[in-house]
């Protein structure tokens, strides 16, 4: 009789795989969200290059994939039902938002569930806080950078081109975006695209007892994460794009450059450091500076303001999702 552990395996791979789905659905539309907003790429065209870049960003870091994978929870503490709980908790919510077209961050809302299925599990002390803390500061500094990066970039662009036609700066920018988008793309890849990655290694790790797989993650984990996060974008998040590219602010190339390249070189700073960072904070935060240069109410700062209460919401229901799910699991 196969061992009953074998299954609950196979079931963790599904659920990550469908959180990769989801991811695509929500996070991984940010990467092309403004080159599509700016009519500079068609969406199929914005989809494949998303793609491909998605895979070659997950394929060239593992650090945040091992700050995912071992670094919420103390070792004790990680377990199938804390995983399963989590992975639920995070597929639930972000599916929602999806529908109601508002990005979310589902590194966040991942790490709050696990944290919290942890709490459920075994108590406060499963809690790796030395991490959670590091986390935490990201989630304010990463946007601030966004914002800041977006409206000084797009500033000193502006001052570069004062005396150029009009005609020729959207010719560059034009083709610049599509440089910022592959970049947005790559780097969303190297950090929220290796939540997947993580997830399974970690699922193995446990199976197997063999810790030395975080040193040496087998290329097929990597592989069909990035390709669950492709196939999520190509079928879904059209709602997301539409929020982000359309609504916050009207676009320009010029714009979506500013903002594309800001935001993805914070994104890539942090993946170096292996810290997650939300991508969707990232862009949206640079899409509200790089609008804040032409006047403050360039930007629609209601729809600004139900991006952040998201933000903020997916904290406390991931998590409370995170905790009811374990404690239920618990019981059986």
């Amino acid at each position: 009789m196969p061992d009953p552990s074998l299954w609950v395996l196979i079931a963790i791979i599904i659920l990550a795989l469908g959180f990769g789905i989801v991811n695509g659905f929500n996070d991984a539309a940010n990467a092309i969200a403004t080159v599509i907003g700016t009519r500079t790429l068609s969406p199929r065209n914005a989809i494949i290059m998303a793609a491909f870049f998605n895979l070659a960003g997950a394929a060239t870091g593992t650090a945040v994939a091992k700050t995912i994978g071992k670094g919420i929870l103390i070792p004790e503490a990680i377990s199938y039902q804390t995983m399963v709980a989590a992975l639920a908790a995070v597929i639930v919510w972000t599916s929602f938002a999806t529908y109601r077209g508002l990005p979310v961050s589902l590194t966040h809302g991942f790490v709050a569930a696990m944290a919290a299925a942890g709490v459920a599990a075994v108590g406060t002390g499963a809690v790796a806080w030395g991490v959670i803390g590091k986390i935490a500061s990201a989630v304010v500094t990463a946007p601030v950078l966004g914002f800041i990066g977006g409206f000084a970039f797009m500033v000193l662009i502006l001052w570069i081109f004062r005396r150029s036609i009009p005609a020729k700066v959207r010719n560059i920018f034009g083709n610049m975006q599509i440089l910022s988008s592959a970049f947005m793309a790559y780097s969303h890849g190297k950090n929220d695209g290796q939540m997947p990655i993580g997830i399974i290694t970690m699922a193995f790790v446990l199976y197997t007892g063999q810790t030395a797989m975080w040193d040496s993650i087998p290329w097929w984990i990597i592989l069909i994460s990035a390709l669950s996060i492709s196939v999520g974008t190509t079928i879904g998040g059209w709602r997301v794009i539409k929020t982000l590219g359309m609504r916050i602010t009207n676009l320009r190339p010029v714009h979506g450059f500013a903002a594309e390249a800001s935001a993805a070189s914070v994104i890539e700073v942090a993946s170096h450091l292996g810290i997650p960072v939300s991508t969707t904070h990232c862009i949206s935060t640079s899409v509200m500076g790089v609008g804040t240069t032409r006047r403050l109410s360039a930007v629609r700062w209601g729809v600004a303001g139900n991006i952040i209460t998201a933000w903020i919401v997916t904290f406390p229901v991931c998590g409370g999702l995170g905790y009811l799910f374990s404690w239920l699991l618990g019981l059986f």
